[in-house]
Formats: C-alpha cells, structure tokens, sequence
C-alpha cells in the first residue's frame, strides 16, 4: 500500500496564508467573547412560529383546535420571544464589536429583552394586516377558492409574513437580523423585499416570483404587484471618495390603487400616482400622474 504523502508543511502554508490580515481585509469580524452568533437554524424557526402564531391552525401543530388553541398559541409565544430574544442579541453584539465603546454584555441582553417584548406586543396588530393581504389576494386572483387556499400556499403571504415581521425588528433599530429573515423567505419564496420598506394594507403580489422591492419603497394601500416587478434604485449618489451614500431615498412611491404588471421596472424615487396602472415590460423612471395607464405602444 503507498503511504499517505506528508503535505504537513504545505498545509501549515495554506493556514497561515489565510491567516494573515491583509487577506482578511473587509472579509473578518471581530467576535466578543461568549457572544453567540446570529443563527440561521433560530430564524427559521422563528419564522415557523410567527406563522403558527399569526396563522393557527395552517401553521404549527396539527392537533390545534378551539378547547387547544389558547395553550398552543401561548407555548409558540413563549418560545417565539426567547428565541427572538437570543437572535436579537446576538445581532446586537456582532454590531458592538464593531464600536469603540462596545456596551456591556447586560446592557445588550436588556436592550434585546426590550425589543423582544415590544415584538410580541404587536403581533395581534401584526395578523390584523395580514389578514388584509390575505384579502387582497384571494380577491385578486379568481384561481383563488377560499382563504385558507391563500393562506397556505400563496408565496406571498410567506413572504409577506416575514416582511411585516422584519419590519418591525428593522424600525426598533436592530441590526442585521431583520436582513437575514427577510432574505430567507427571499429564498424560500423568491421575493425579495427589503426590510426597511413601507407597505401599506391590502397589498399582494400575483404570483411573486423574482419581484424586487427596495429598502426605501414607500406602497400604499390595495396595491398589486405581478412577478418579476423590480421597484429599484436608478442610481446612487456617491461620496468625495466615489463610495455609494447609504441612508438617501432612492427608491419608488406607490400611491395607493396602483397595480404594476409583470416584469415592470420602475427605479428611482419617483411617485406612480394613486390609480396608476403600470403595464408588463415597461421601464418607469419619471412620475406617473394618478389614474394613468401606461402600455407599450405597436406600431
């Protein structure tokens, strides 16, 4: 038998080249000590018990009913604030490593307790809107038989649940974890929508897929996306040192009643009037007046 050939020396090489802090420029973050790291495997489950929260009965436990679902709901809860608590923090200390005056350990761990809890506190208000896009939604589709239908298999309210959730994680001011939950249900779903977006009640996207929507999208009420609409950004300002600014609007207004059609693009901040129609294919990077419909034009 050939003996297994010695690339020990080879080996150490590779070590330190990856080692070395110049290859780690921009790609390295300092850890805190004991801090746990954002978890994915968490997040998702997170996301599982907000749906069973917000939708019991399509989500969660399959033995819920009415003598059951008081307890049911109350165990998801629980569970949802101690986990989110955990996550929360843990997206907390990644950004304090990051600060020359990092906050102690327990200052952390009540700021996220705190976030945790004004979480939990808007959930009832959380499926009050949900269930208007579940409205939407069934009542923009024909192929729709009942809500439960909706609810169950519909992307975007997958999609859509997350969102509302991030949002509200993304408005308290925390870092990181709103990011990643709205861009797993980007992954689950295929809609990627930006946490830090406003959207307004009885909103739906048809179908879903590769839809696009910006961190600074502001989306009335009773608009409707079809798939591949991207609502973007047509440029950014950048700094003296060429670098992109962070934080300016730079992305659409949709007033409320807009309807956008499939593979629209409309980028920049510009405002598509209330009752605007936004037909497939198009490019839109001006104002579109209210009640406008926009179309290709055959010759």
């Amino acid at each position: 038998m050939a003996a297994t050939p010695d690339f020990s020396a080879e080996f150490q090489a590779t070590v330190d080249a990856l080692s070395d802090p110049r290859s780690m420029e921009g790609l390295y973050s300092p850890h805190r000590h004991g801090a746990a790291l954002p978890s994915n495997e968490a997040l998702r489950e997170i996301i599982d018990l907000s749906r069973a929260i917000l939708f019991p009965g399509y989500y969660g436990k399959s033995t819920i009913d009415a003598a059951t679902v008081r307890y049911r709901i109350g165990a998801a809860v629980e569970r949802f604030y101690h986990l989110l608590i955990g996550q929360v923090e843990a997206g907390l200390n990644l950004c304090a490593a990051h600060s020359a005056e990092a906050p102690s350990h327990d200052s952390l761990r009540a700021e996220a307790e705190d976030v945790a809890r004004r979480v939990v506190l808007t959930l009832p208000r959380l499926r009050q809107t949900l269930a208007t896009d579940v409205e939407a939604a069934y009542l923009g589709d024909p192929a729709a038989n009942d809500h439960g239908e909706v609810i169950s298999c519909y992307p975007v309210i997958k999609a859509l649940t997350v969102y509302r959730l991030a949002h509200e994680l993304h408005t308290l001011r925390v870092p990181l974890i709103p990011r990643i939950l709205t861009e797993l249900a980007h992954s689950e779903t295929g809609i990627d929508i930006h946490p830090g977006a406003q959207i307004g009640e009885h909103f739906t996207i048809d179908h879903g897929t590769g839809v696009v929507i910006g961190e600074t999208c502001i989306i009335g009420r009773n608009v409707k996306l079809y798939q591949g609409v991207t609502l973007g950004a047509k440029s950014f300002k950048l700094d003296a040192d060429g670098h992109p600014i962070k934080g300016i609007a730079r992305h659409p207004i949709l007033e409320d009643d807009v309807i956008v059609y499939s593979n629209a693009t409309i980028l920049g901040r510009i405002t598509i009037g209330r009752g605007a129609v936004i037909g497939g294919n198009l490019w839109v990077t001006e104002d579109v007046p209210p009640h406008t419909t926009m179309k290709q034009r055959w010759k």
